[in-house]
């Protein structure tokens, strides 16, 4: 039986126990890692590149730099990172397994497999020491973490002084009426394409239930106050459907 004083959270819709998300989320991942890649283009129609493009615009990697990138994934965002740093090195934890081999099999094939790590790990409790990173990502999967704030305080342990948070993250459009038309694509678009091109409605309905769940821009920028991050900010990506969150740990 479950413990009744357990606290619990949201998997989509769903109120869940916390103890059990993170199998929840993996389950996810694990059915849909092969076509991960495939639907962020169908989905986005290709503007997820223009919105990572904007994070490293925004980030403005440097050789020399060591980077953490959570829930990492195939890798897309390492990918960009050390195409715009060829001396940089970059580290990509999953809390999913089969996420990381699509993700080694792309390194192989663009020939960065000697500057990339991967690790299979949890964002709340990070398997690193203090202060050893400069730069920390995590490209929409802040909101498949069972506690964020976890999350957030591992980023600033992880990091050096001087390091720069960077999160890219579905979020909330400010007007109402173009929040619903969203609403009613994303409920009755993106399961269907989860469907036909991934064969898993259920995981393609619970990403679109978990973005609805997510805080709003500026409830997750004091979020990354909280957890000891300075120079914080954001940009609206796409009218708010998805945002860029930054922050510094001085």
């Amino acid at each position: 039986m479950t413990d009744q004083s357990e606290k619990t959270t949201h998997f989509g819709a769903r109120e869940v126990p916390e103890g059990e998300k993170a199998g929840l989320v993996h389950g996810v991942f694990s059915n849909v890692a092969g076509k991960y890649d495939i639907m962020n283009d169908v989905m986005s129609v290709g503007v997820h590149r223009l919105w990572k493009d904007a994070m490293m615009d925004w980030l403005a990697p440097r050789n020399g730099q060591r980077l953490l990138d959570v829930a990492g994934g195939t890798g897309d965002i390492s990918f960009r990172f050390l195409k715009r740093a060829p001396g940089a090195e970059a580290v990509v934890l999953d809390l999913t397994e089969p996420m990381l081999v699509v993700g080694r099999k792309r390194a192989e094939a663009a020939s960065m497999s000697d500057r990339l790590s991967w690790i299979t790990g949890d964002a709340m409790a990070l398997p690193f020491e203090d202060n050893s990173f400069d730069v920390y990502t995590i490209s929409f999967g802040i909101r498949n973490v069972t506690r964020i704030n976890d999350a957030l305080s591992e980023a600033y342990r992880v990091l050096r002084p001087g390091g720069r948070l960077m999160v890219l993250e579905f979020s909330q459009l400010p007007n109402p009426g173009l929040q619903k038309a969203y609403d009613l694509y994303s409920f009755n678009v993106i399961p269907r394409m989860g469907q036909a091109i991934a064969g898993d409605r259920e995981s393609y309905q619970y990403l679109v239930e978990s973005i609805r769940r997510f805080p709003d821009q500026d409830t997750f920028l004091n979020m990354i106050r909280t957890a000891g991050f300075e120079r914080t900010s954001y940009r609206n990506l796409s009218l708010g459907i998805a945002a860029l969150h930054s922050g510094w740990k001085l």
